[in-house]
Parts: structure tokens; C-alpha cells; sequence
């Protein structure tokens, strides 16, 4: 059964290049910042990362002076599910059967054990709610 919570993730931008994801990686393991969650892509010339740290408040003091633009703190929800097929369609079907809108999603596996998805939802206290419903 999926099991889903409240947290807080960050989103940000940098100039895309050859060794970002190593460079944003690296500043937050110097530091000991635990990433629980992540998506970074590039397109067009911008990177694009959302991230869910163990402390936000520390990953932005590292992040700062690595040259990101538009860092911002935003509510998620994050979603801890059996890793076996069908579990992600049962809170899709939740979300989608009650009409609530799914803006992203991004999420890991440890295959065999359990998933961890983010959600950012037109109605994250309702969505969680529907996917805490036994």
C-alpha cells in the first residue's frame, strides 16, 4: 500500500554543460547532504534540477555559489510504494478518478523492495488524503 507525505523539494536552473550533474553532486556530498529524491535535465541550453534533500536549508547554501538561477523551495508529495507492477497505476487511478491534475512526477526504484515518486498535484492535501485511504 503507498504511503504518502508532505515534503519539500528545490527547483532550480544553471547553464547546461558537460559535468553539472557532477558539480551539483559533489558540492552537496562535501557538505554530507543526503539527495532522497531527484530529476535534473537539460534542454535548450538550461538545466533543469528538482531535488529533495535531507536538509533544503543547507543544500541552498552550498548550491548558491555554483551560478544557479531561480532557486526556489516548493511543496511535493512524496510517495513510498511497493516496488511491483500495478502500484503507481493505483495512485494515478486515485488522483486521475477524483479529478485531481498531476503537474510532474518524477521517482526510484530499489527494484524488488520499494519506489519513492514525487508529486506535484493541483491539490497535494486532497491527493494525499486519496492515496493514505486505506
Amino acid at each position: 500500500m503507498a504511503k504518502a507525505k508532505k515534503i519539500k523539494h528545490l527547483s532550480f536552473m544553471m547553464p547546461d554543460r558537460p559535468g553539472l550533474l557532477n558539480d551539483v553532486t559533489t558540492a552537496l556530498a562535501n557538505k554530507k547532504i543526503n539527495i532522497g529524491a531527484i530529476c535534473a535535465y537539460g534542454m535548450q541550453g538550461e538545466a533543469t534540477f528538482m531535488l529533495a534533500a535531507d536538509s533544503n536549508a543547507k543544500a541552498k547554501k552550498v548550491l548558491a555559489p555554483l551560478g544557479i538561477t531561480d532557486l526556489k523551495e516548493y511543496d511535493v508529495i512524496s510517495v513510498e510504494m511497493p516496488d511491483k507492477a500495478g502500484e503507481l497505476q493505483k495512485v494515478a487511478g486515485r488522483l486521475g478518478d477524483a479529478g485531481i491534475n498531476i503537474f510532474y512526477m518524477y521517482g526510484t526504484t530499489v527494484l524488488g523492495r520499494s519506489a519513492t515518486c514525487i508529486f506535484a498535484t493541483a491539490d497535494d492535501a486532497r491527493a494525499i488524503k486519496l492515496i493514505n485511504k486505506k
